[in-house]
């Protein structure tokens, strides 16, 4: 392996654990506790699994990280395949002063037809197989080493010689490349001052470079050079270099020390970055003739090559959902993803999968209590911070065991919950829903998709909202806010009807608000309620998916 060349590091396969779009408490909080417990469990160590949110985190939700020390999930906006998920060809890139030599020697030892050249990370340019063959093929003036300021070592090196006298560090920079392979004379109209001569090894024809004060000597079949020549060649700062080769041979070598930079393709690279899409990258590749594409990174670092041959090997994003298996509901771009597994406790829905999966769906009140089961039944010991955010999970669920999404085994486990959390089910519940109904900051957009889900039926698109509050009087100041911009929301999201629960905690009913045609008309039915009523109340109804969905949906259907 060149030294050149990055070996590639074996990375953990990242899987993704994520809850629905406009996340609530249930949807964060047991994605990170569901990924704390992967992590703890066999087979961890081939994979890493981060937890991730699909929206915006409520207030309600931030006030339970917060107590418990836990910082929100990035956000994962799309699970498209993207060029960061392409097995990239690593390689680090040579500088613009590398001979071209050194480049082939790599090219070779690598199996690469293309290297980068860049200075400080940053990409400078390409030189690539037709670049070498180019510079080997083309008839080239006898000035274009320096007009190339190659390096004397380069020289040196490309020669398989040795540099006996000067600064092997300079550079060759004015004059021309000559042969002296005649006589003085002939030498003298030849050949002028800081020229580069190569020459044989004859004392006559080298005191007579040193008198022309050429910049260096390249002398050819050199066994040894005679001091007295060393001696006049340092007087006037000449290069004396030694090569075993023949004339013809040294002719023949001394442009593979020409640097890369000189015939490296440095303008109109078609470069992609990490972030970009496979689908989109493909589409511009088919267009061009290149074979590796440099990658760079957000701030322009050189990442690595992409090839269409390695495109076809892009491996899709794994991730778990956690509390849905709506496809309206998921990231965007879930078609293109690699589902693993799915834990549930709401209705079968229309997410597909490639191959079978891990699916777990419970009717229970919260996908929290189905975790806490989990990490029982692998006796994977919870530690405070989850159990507490687990709890918070449950109690926001089941609006602290008042919704009939409720079961006996979401209210036992929230109790054992707290008590291995170290905090009061009834204080903090109430701090919770506290901090998750100060809205009063927030605008009507921000109101209606705080907690937002969107549903199909038949050929009828329609989503529902949901706050929550323990106070009547905010829950009247948001009416007022977000009435108006029902039917906005509505038309802005392509939906056939809105709906909006206002609900009351404390006693245990909700306002619907709604727009959209025969929106009002539907609930009416479905609940047969008067029809000279202003207000839509529904008592005892406080559960989106247990009472109001199913109510709604049935009408629907008929």
């Amino acid at each position: 392996m060149s030294k050149n060349i990055l070996k590639k590091e074996e990375v953990k396969r990242k899987v993704y654990v994520v809850g629905h779009l406009n996340p609530d408490t249930d949807s964060i909080c047991s994605a990170i506790a569901y990924a704390n417990l992967k992590n703890h469990l066999p087979g961890a160590s081939e994979k890493i699994y981060e937890p991730r949110r699909a929206g915006q985190i409520n207030e309600e939700t931030q006030h339970v990280l917060k107590s418990f020390g836990l910082k929100p999930p990035k956000l994962l906006s799309n699970l498209r395949v993207q060029v960061k998920d392409v097995d990239l060809r690593k390689i680090e890139g040579v500088k613009t002063s590398v001979p071209i030599k050194r480049a082939w020697e790599i090219m070779k030892e690598e199996k690469m037809k293309t290297l980068p050249v860049t200075r400080d990370s940053k990409l400078e340019g390409l030189i690539t197989v037709g670049d070498i063959a180019t510079s080997y093929m083309d008839v080239h003036d006898s000035t274009v080493l320096s007009e190339a300021r190659t390096q004397y070592r380069n020289i040196s090196n490309a020669v398989d010689g040795r540099v006996l006298q000067g600064n092997h560090h300079g550079y060759f920079q004015e004059g021309k490349v000559a042969i002296a392979a005649s006589g003085v004379a002939q030498m003298k109209a030849l050949i002028e001052k800081d020229d580069l001569v190569i020459m044989g090894n004859v004392e006559e024809l080298e005191l007579c470079a040193v008198d022309i004060n050429v910049s260096c000597m390249v002398i050819c079949r050199a066994e040894k050079v005679e001091k007295e020549i060393l001696k006049k060649a340092a007087e006037k700062e000449i290069v004396v270099i030694a090569t075993p080769h023949d004339v013809f041979t040294t002719a023949r070598l001394i442009n593979q020390s020409i640097p890369v930079k000189y015939f490296m393709t440095k303008d109109h690279l078609v470069s992609f970055h990490m972030d970009e899409y496979v689908d989109d990258v493909r589409e511009i590749m088919t267009k061009k003739k290149f074979r590796d594409f440099p990658i760079l990174d957000a701030v322009g670092n050189f990442e690595g090559f992409i090839s269409r041959r390695r495109l076809l090997k892009a491996r899709k994003k794994q991730v778990i959902l956690v509390d849905h298996n709506e496809k309206a509901q998921a990231v965007d771009g879930i078609d293109e993803a690699e589902v693993l597994e799915i834990i549930d406790h709401h209705r079968l829905s229309s997410i597909e999968t490639m191959g079978p999966v891990f699916f777990r769906n419970q009717p229970v009140g919260c996908t929290g209590t189905i975790v806490y089961q989990m990490y029982q039944e692998e006796q994977v010991e919870i530690e405070p911070k989850m159990a507490g955010i687990l709890c918070a999970a449950i109690l926001s669920d089941t609006l602290m065991f008042r919704s009939p999404t409720c079961t006996p085994l979401d209210e036992a486990a929230a109790r054992r919950l707290a008590e291995i959390a170290g905090i009061d089910v009834e204080e903090f519940a109430y701090e919770m829903f506290n901090a998750g109904s100060n809205l009063g900051n927030k605008t009507a957009e921000e109101i209606c998709f705080l907690d937002f889900k969107q549903f199909q039926v038949g050929d009828t698109t329609f989503g529902v909202g949901q706050v929550n509050s323990m106070s009547a009087t905010e829950l009247g100041e948001i009416k007022k806010k977000v009435e108006s911009y029902l039917d906005t929301a509505r038309s802005n999201h392509g939906l056939n009807m809105i709906y909006l629960m206002l609900t009351n905690i404390v006693t245990e009913s909700t306002e619907l608000l709604c727009a959209g045609d025969s929106a009002r008309e539907q609930i009416i039915a479905a609940y047969d309620m008067p029809l000279n009523d202003d207000a839509l109340i529904l008592k005892g109804v406080v559960s989106r998916k247990k009472q109001l969905l199913p109510t709604l949906v049935g009408a629907l259907q008929q």
